[in-house]
């Protein structure tokens, strides 16, 4: 099966190679064509040769005429993109024959030979798993591409749908229009998004992906439950919740305010409106069935069409909905006189009462289609579509006590200790009368927090999910958001989420937690729930990716304890990003990783950039990322992974000791290491990649520390050298293994998911590094070698053969020898990419460089094209 299934991979990368062929040489013509296969093939030939200095390949890519150059990276850019579609078709569609088990069948029958069916259902029913969508600036692709791209996608599904040669004709034809259309579109975003271009996009992967899957999906759970004699899920069940970041995400963004927040909050509520009137509208159309149940009729009265009559009122609603939040959306001071719906048992009530009709009028068949799909959209999607988090900084909102207590002679906030300071928040949480003076006026920071919560104060609760706050470190930080959130008039309680992110917060979590769940006033507030907030991607850039996969562990263990000895239900936040660098890696691995106990049928974790689309950008991919999901928190909370062995422990402390010293040796004591940085990297050259409404740097002036987590990954894995992955890594493993603990570095890799998932996320990216073309860019980029650059690739070569020696292996991804295939199909067209790139940044970096425009265009698709190359980008 495997030679079938690699050989099916590669009939659909050569037909899309085609027609994009097929595409350039109608526009450029055959000469053209001619330059890319001669490129391509000079490619492949270096790599079967081993040529660690392509000497033909380089000379022919330099001596490209200017006009030639745009054109050339667009073109092995997009066979990137569409390799990649091919790709995603196959893991989703090709790699799930009809005899192989269904992944959410295997755990549903593990849990069965466990549970009694009881159990079973009450296990399904209060899972709660949270996908969390943020606006980090990792997306490459502009939105009309991946629209287009989604086209191809479902264009190759119908192609295995067995068409007719007309059929088949037709299909092809399609393809090639819309390689057409994306041949002639600029790849490149001119003009960065706003917060609200953001939040656009992720409703937008709402509508065209993840409305469609969900019900699907739970059809789908349906089927396996009643195949194994087990109840269906109920109606109202919502294993999946979830939630947005982009325009509530304002740490380090000034362009996120609270007009901002406002307007999203706003755009939500008309798309949802917008998206459960199509719905209703077809069910208006489909329930033309005249018997109805008493309930039922008690409500519509004698009328010929109960369950229209119903639904008719229900699509007014919704219209005086939809044109309430345009007309709030505009500023609008008139609104609609009818009231639109205010909560969700407004949409929920006539749905139930026409399902429950239904079903007592003996017309389940009806009642279980499109009736029931809406249901249980409006259950998981509220009103809001994706209810918003709140992010902001820990220190913004001390400043506005600071401001404050300065301005009402009370004393200097930021002075006191953190005793003072709680005595003093929770003293004002408990007092009635108003803490913020009318005639007040803070600066100009202060005021945006302010106004920040009196946009929170002013919505429904169901609009808000959290507020988290970075960078948090005592109970200080969520007092204080607390009775900023009570000055400005909310009501009732908002979880407030501390998120700890470096290796010392990380470390002091637990404590942290601890201090903060032994005030009686807050044990009060959070009503027995804590949700806590793991930072998985500057924990990284601060200490190293073995020395943060540990802290994050110990710091989970010890959360768990301390919310069990104060009977406070955890729920943990995985701050994680798409690369391994900041927490990515396949899900279900990560999931069964974590520590014993800190599941429970409970998770909440980001999807970020690139990661969205790759997970849920089109019905199938979508479906197939809830089943993992769910397959995953299912297993880690019924079957956890073993507690780890004190010889364990003592090694993961010896191991992450020596890696955090090496690691930080370098990227924090080296003197040339941040020159080395942005001399052979296109780390400042990044910035004019419109990826994203967040600057790439929490301040303009900073070094590496200020740079955030997706540049410091972007930069590194452009040039191949993938550093954040692995540096450090390299001298603990080797340490050991020369030290005589092969062995029990081996027993840790066989026998602790922890540890087995980190090796195999380390071998994944290591075998995407290439030290010859991180070499190529600073013989390129610098005067002279740089003995910190040879000790880097020395390194790298320490980290490869660590892996192989600890798995037994001749060369890396020896029993995934699809993976291997993939970067095999890919690298013909990436290896020119990088030449190009150093090229470019070599000529752009020049006084006055000829062409200067026409280049940067020409780098910034270099950058796109390696992304897809990569697969990632931040």
């Amino acid at each position: 099966m495997e030679v079938l299934l690699n050989n099916d991979l590669k009939e659909n990368v050569r037909l899309l190679g085609d027609l994009l062929s097929e595409v350039i040489e109608e526009h450029m013509g055959g000469d053209f064509v001619e330059k890319i296969i001669h490129i391509r093939t000079l490619a492949k030939q270096a790599r079967a040769t081993g040529q660690t200095t392509p000497i033909e390949l380089i000379h022919s890519l330099n001596g490209l005429a200017n006009d030639d150059i745009t054109p050339i990276t667009r073109a092995f850019n997009q066979f990137l993109n569409l390799a990649n579609i091919a790709e995603q078709y196959h893991d989703v569609v090709r790699s799930q024959p009809n005899h192989q088990p269904h992944q959410l069948a295997v755990v549903l029958d593990k849990l069965s030979s466990k549970l009694s069916k009881e159990e079973v259902t009450k296990r399904l029913s209060q899972l709660h798993i949270e996908l969390v969508l943020t606006a980090h600036p990792t997306e490459v692709t502009r939105r009309t591409l991946i629209q287009k791209y989604q086209i191809i996608f479902q264009a190759l599904n119908q192609l295995d749908a067995y068409p007719s040669v007309n059929e088949r004709s037709q299909i092809l034809s399609q393809i090639k229009q819309v390689i057409a259309q994306i041949w002639f579109t600029d790849e490149i975003r001119q003009t960065r998004p706003t917060p609200e271009d953001e939040a656009k996009w992720g409703f937008a992967v709402i509508e065209n992906s993840l409305w469609e899957a969900l019900p699907k999906f739970y059809n789908e759970l349906d089927q396996l439950l009643l195949e194994r004699g087990l109840p269906v899920l109920a109606n109202n069940a919502k294993p999946f919740r979830f939630c947005s970041w982009m325009g509530g995400d304002r740490d380090g963004n000034p362009n996120v305010t609270a007009k901002v927040t406002r307007n999203v909050i706003h755009l939500g509520r008309w798309m949802a409106a917008d998206l459960y009137l199509r719905d209703i509208q077809d069910l208006i159309n489909d329930l033309s069935m005249q018997a109805a149940n008493p309930v039922l009729l008690a409500v519509v009265g004698d009328v010929r069409d109960p369950y229209r009559c119903l639904l008719h009122q229900l699509r007014n609603r919704l219209t005086q909905t939809r044109a309430w939040a345009k007309n709030a959306l505009n500023a609008k001071a008139g609104i609609t006189p009818a009231p639109p719906l205010a909560n969700i048992s407004s949409l929920i009530e006539p749905l139930k009462l026409c399902y429950d009709s239904l079903m007592d009028c003996g017309m389940a068949t009806i009642a279980k289609g499109k009736l029931l799909d809406t249901l249980r959209r409006a259950h998981t999607f509220g009103l809001t579509l994706c209810p918003l988090d709140i992010r902001q900084e820990s220190t913004r909102h001390e400043q506005v006590f600071v401001e404050l207590c300065q301005y009402l002679d009370l004393g200097q906030y930021q002075k006191w200790s953190e005793k003072e300071k709680q005595q003093f928040l929770i003293r004002e949480l408990q007092n009635k009368r108003p803490l913020l003076p009318k005639n007040w006026q803070p600066s100009n920071e202060v005021q945006e927090v302010l106004d920040t919560c009196h946009v929170i104060a002013g919505q429904p609760h169901d609009c808000f999910s959290s507020y988290v706050i970075s960078m948090a470190t005592h109970p200080s930080d969520v007092l204080a958001v607390a009775l900023i959130l009570k000055m400005c008039g909310r009501a009732s309680p908002m979880p407030i989420v501390p998120l700890f992110e470096t290796l010392d917060d990380l470390t002091q979590a637990g404590n942290s937690i601890n201090n903060l769940l032994s005030l009686p006033w807050y044990q009060q507030y959070c009503q027995g729930e804590q949700m806590v907030m793991v930072g998985y991607s500057d924990s990284a850039k601060d200490a190293g990716q073995l020395a943060a996969c540990w802290a994050q562990y110990k710091a989970q263990e010890e959360l768990v304890e301390v919310c069990d000895k104060h009977k406070v239900r955890l729920m943990l936040f995985h701050g994680r990003g798409g690369t391994v660098g900041r927490g990515g890696g396949p899900a279900h691995g990560a999931i069964l990783s974590q520590p014993p106990g800190s599941v429970l049928g409970r998770i909440r974790v980001t999807e970020q950039g690139e990661m969205i689309r790759f997970k849920f950008g089109n019905t199938q991919v979508a479906q197939r990322s809830l089943q993992v999901y769910m397959s995953a928190v299912l297993m880690a909370s019924e079957f956890p992974p073993p507690k780890p062995k004190p010889v364990w422990r003592k090694n993961m402390e010896e191991l992450s000791k020596c890696a955090l010293q090496s690691y930080r040796g370098i990227v924090r004591e080296d003197p040339d290491f941040v020159s080395y940085f942005r001399a052979v990297t296109p780390e400042l050259e990044l910035g004019k990649l419109a990826l994203g409404s967040r600057p790439a740097k929490r301040n303009a002036g900073g070094g590496v520390e200020s740079l955030r987590a997706i540049p410091w990954i972007f930069a590194w894995m452009q040039i191949r050298l993938m550093l954040p992955a692995w540096l450090g890594s390299e001298r603990a493993l080797q340490e050991y293994i020369k030290g005589g603990k092969l062995t029990q570095l081996q027993d840790m890799s066989e026998h602790w998911p922890f540890f087995q998932t980190f090796i195999e996320m380390l071998e994944m990216v290591l075998s995407k590094t290439d030290g010859a073309i991180a070499e190529f860019y600073e013989s390129r980029l610098l005067s002279e070698p740089s003995p910190l650059g040879q000790q880097l690739r020395l390194r790298l070569v320490e980290a490869i053969e660590a892996v192989k020696t600890i798995k037994l292996q001749e060369i890396l991804l020896q029993n995934s020898p699809i993976i291997q295939q993939s970067m095999a199909v890919r690298n013909p067209y990436t290896d020119p990419l990088h030449y190009l790139q150093a090229e470019l940044l070599h000529r752009t970096r020049q006084p006055n460089p000829e062409h200067f425009d026409d280049l940067e265009h020409a780098l910034k698709v270099t950058m796109a094209g390696i992304a897809a190359g990569m697969r990632n980008t931040g």
